[in-house]
């Protein structure tokens, strides 16, 4: 008989390969920023609330915090360099107001996580007591990376419009939660159970969202195709002479 630990276990690993599927899942949206050299309508909070995620985790499972977490510190810390790229792009195709709010997002970040860490070395002298504290702080952050799409799903609503909503992430996010809400629920892990319960109910809203609003998109796209497509009549060329083609037709003498 299979104990419950082996089957933590196993789906620990799943989850783990669901997480690298989850932070490689906005790659098809990161080539298209690359190519068009916009990041159009895209918002840069998911990938920051992640990567601040990841930093928080990589914390937990420093030997001076977690002991035995190398499982934890690998996936997070492969994790922290993908959401690194993603937002280095955003800086490089982002401009004005949008640019300064990134980075100053992510100086924000990266000093909150070197105060935190410094703190709990300093003030907390057992593993136990640094483990609760920063343990804590990822759920609350956890929490945060699931929600951060929140603001995405606002959007959705309000432009009746899932093109800036990729359906890959929000299905890569909700087998991700599953994972880890099992295997957290086999052997009851309340900081892991928390923020990936949540992260559950958040991605099936954003796919319930993607079928409410999918037949909309494609015919706002179609508009918007149909619109580029059109020739531009406001302008023609009569006699070699350019002019409007209203008055050009008065002064020929016919419309």
């Amino acid at each position: 008989m299979v104990s419950p630990d082996a089957i933590r276990t196993v789906i620990g690993v799943i989850g783990n390969g669901t997480a690298l599927v989850l932070f490689l899942s906005p790659v098809p949206t990161f080539i298209q920023i690359w190519k068009k050299k916009t990041v159009e309508q895209y918002s840069a909070v998911p990938y920051l609330a992640t990567l601040l995620n990841c930093m928080m985790w990589v914390l937990y499972g420093l030997p001076l915090v977690h002991p035995h977490s190398m499982l934890v510190i690998t996936i997070n810390g492969t994790g922290m360099l993908i959401e690194l790229t993603y937002v280095a792009l955003f800086l490089t195709f982002s401009v004005g107001a949008a640019r300064r709010r990134v980075l100053l997002l992510l100086v924000a970040e990266v000093a909150f996580v070197g105060g935190v860490a410094a703190l709990v070395l300093s003030l907390a002298h057992t593993h136990d007591r640094r483990s609760m504290v920063v343990g804590i702080l990822c759920v609350l952050f956890g929490t945060g990376m699931y929600a951060a799409p929140l603001s995405v799903m606002k959007m959705v609503i309000q432009t009746k419009s899932v093109e800036y909503m990729p359906l890959f992430l929000s299905v890569a996010s909700l087998v991700n939660g599953i994972c880890w809400t099992a295997y957290a629920l086999i052997k009851f892990d309340l900081y892991i159970t928390i923020p990936n319960g949540l992260g559950v109910m958040f991605a099936v809203g954003q796919i319930i969202l993607y079928a409410i609003y999918y037949k909309s998109t494609q015919q706002i796209l179609e508009a918007r195709k149909r619109k580029a497509d059109q020739v531009p009549m406001t302008e023609v060329v009569v006699d070699g002479k350019s002019g409007s083609a209203t008055n050009s037709g008065a002064a020929n003498g016919h419309y």
